[in-house]
């Protein structure tokens, strides 16, 4: 065979390949990997985190606002940490023994645990 007809060959091997190269570098990786499992069980996973966040956490009242979606938020450094959000608003005692009223805090929730949340000073 000539130099043409082995170049051809090579190059029809090559191509026979080039879409299934394609496909996998494109396909998106499954939810699961990127952002953890879904939690189903949102609302226990946050109220035992605010067990130990809040000051006096048999005060606590917790109006949820809406269901898990997935995010990103940071966590130090410039570093983001993916998982699913979830909104929810909490009115609980301070340190002084009033209630502080209603304030929107976000969850992320990342393979059952809490990873970081927006709002909260913590001690």
């Amino acid at each position: 065979m000539n130099r043409a007809g082995r170049f051809f060959l090579a190059w029809l091997a090559l191509a026979a390949f080039w879409p299934v190269a394609d496909v996998v570098a494109t396909t998106p990786p499954p939810p699961g990997a990127v952002y953890g499992a879904y939690p189903t069980n949102y609302q226990e996973i946050v109220t035992n985190w605010l067990s130990s966040a809040l000051v006096d956490p048999k005060s606590v009242k917790v109006k949820w606002l809406g269901e898990p979606r997935p995010g990103e938020l940071p966590v130090g450094n410039g570093k983001k940490v993916a998982g699913f959000l979830v909104d929810f608003s909490v009115n609980a005692r301070n340190i002084f023994g009033t209630y502080t009223g209603s304030q929107k805090h976000t969850a992320l929730i990342r393979d059952g645990q809490v990873v970081t949340a927006t709002g909260f000073v913590y001690r």
